[in-house]
């Protein structure tokens, strides 16, 4: 495979938003984000587009999506992991320790090893429709992405998480030689 036939995931951490429940919007800041991020991901050859349903990451998209004529396909394997379903005075330190333990599964929660599993599904399923030297979008969450990135990066983590921004965008290419992983922020 020659590198113009290497496929590009770009993977997406929402832009700013008013809250974390699934019909969170984006604030004003995060608008002015998404219409940013939409000149940041022009002429990248994006082809397909998925995203989680929550409208946070929708509207993030969508400044792209209709600046390029594509449509944007919910995926809800791409929605946020859910840490626990009860309220946690120390979610930070239980997020900190799933990293750490994959396994690890609160009360009505994921646990890290079946939220990547759902990811990776999803963004196995954009790379394999996505055609040679072509790209696609695929849309998350910050734990979500922090954990799809230490699939290729196992030095991310928690650490990795936490330096995450609204929004941010990891490059995956993908060819004969592999996937690399690597952070494009700021048009770099």
């Amino acid at each position: 495979m020659s590198p113009a036939e290497d496929k590009t995931i770009y993977l997406i951490r929402h832009a700013r938003a008013s809250g974390q429940e699934p019909q969170a919007e984006l604030t004003a800041e995060g608008a002015v984000q998404a219409e940013r991020l939409a000149e940041f991901l022009a002429g990248r050859g994006i082809e397909r587009i998925v995203s989680s349903p929550y409208l946070r990451a929708l509207d993030t998209i969508a400044p792209f999506a209709a600046a390029a004529g594509l449509p944007v396909e919910e995926d809800a394997r791409l929605a946020e992991r859910v840490l626990s379903a009860a309220p946690l005075p120390d979610w930070e330190e239980r997020l900190r320790a799933s990293f750490l333990d994959p396994e690890l599964r609160l009360e009505g929660g994921e646990s890290g090893r079946e939220a990547l599993e759902r990811g990776q599904a999803a963004i196995a399923e954009l790379e394999r429709s996505v055609g040679a030297g072509k790209a696609g979008a695929a849309v998350s969450h910050g734990n979500l992405l922090a954990l799809l990135v230490g699939a290729f990066d196992p030095s991310f983590g928690y650490d990795g998480w936490r330096a995450m921004r609204n929004p941010d965008v990891f490059e995956l290419a993908i060819g004969e030689g592999g996937a690399r992983i690597r952070p494009i922020r700021d048009g770099k």
